[in-house]
């Protein structure tokens, strides 16, 4: 895993450098979709998030841990921008850190980080705010679409993606009157695709994972 400590003093040039040395592995797969967990693939198109396309998923910390965790297990590799709170604990019980690459702090140029990591690995995660104008989206979409990766914008609404995700912790799991820990989460899940009907679920991650199709 790459982190903060490795790219603490480099410019950007070097920085992207390092990125690029740390892409070497094969990708994951050539398909047209990069496969989701069962549970959440049941609400997405042929069961995945859209390679070379950008899926909006909302800020939901365990929906996105769970999409790292099946990715990284069946051996496909991540990259992170801009998300130096989100805890990656869960990914070292079920999936491999060796094959995520996280950026806390992209600089002032996340959407460059995020072009260089698109073109060799299977998901990039990018967490951010605001809306993000076709201008400046272009020459990350031009990298997007020479690679394989699915592109997930977290906090950043973009015109036209190919999937939004909606996704709210409704229950905790594992927690009694006053005491007990969290052994797992629900999770309401709504999912709008393009050419298909919206779709709506509520995924258990952690101790026990099924969806409700709705």
């Amino acid at each position: 895993m790459v982190g903060d400590e490795e790219l603490a003093g480099l410019s950007r040039g070097e920085r992207i450098e390092l990125l690029r040395s740390r892409m070497g592995a094969p990708k994951l797969s050539t398909t047209s979709i990069l496969q989701a967990p069962p549970e959440l693939g049941q609400l997405l198109p042929q069961g995945g998030l859209a390679r070379q396309a950008v899926t909006e998923i909302a800020d939901c910390p365990a929906l996105i841990v769970e999409l790292i965790s099946h990715t990284t297990a069946a051996g496909g590799h991540v990259g992170v921008v801009g998300w130096p709170e989100l805890s990656l604990a869960g990914v070292s019980e079920q999936g491999n850190l060796d094959r995520v690459i996280v950026v806390p702090d992209p600089g002032v140029d996340p959407l460059g980080v995020a072009a260089v990591l698109v073109e060799g690995l299977d998901l990039v995660i990018v967490r951010s705010t605001g809306q993000l104008s076709p201008v400046r989206a272009r020459p990350l979409l031009a990298k997007l679409r020479g690679g394989s990766a699915a592109l997930v914008f977290v906090g950043v609404q973009i015109a036209s993606p190919a999937a939004r995700i909606g996704a709210t912790v409704s229950t905790f799991r594992g927690i009694g009157p006053g005491r007990g820990r969290i052994q797992g989460l629900d999770i309401h899940v709504h999912v709008a695709a393009k050419g298909h009907r919206p779709m709506q679920g509520t995924m258990t991650v952690g101790r026990r994972a099924e969806l409700r199709a709705v």
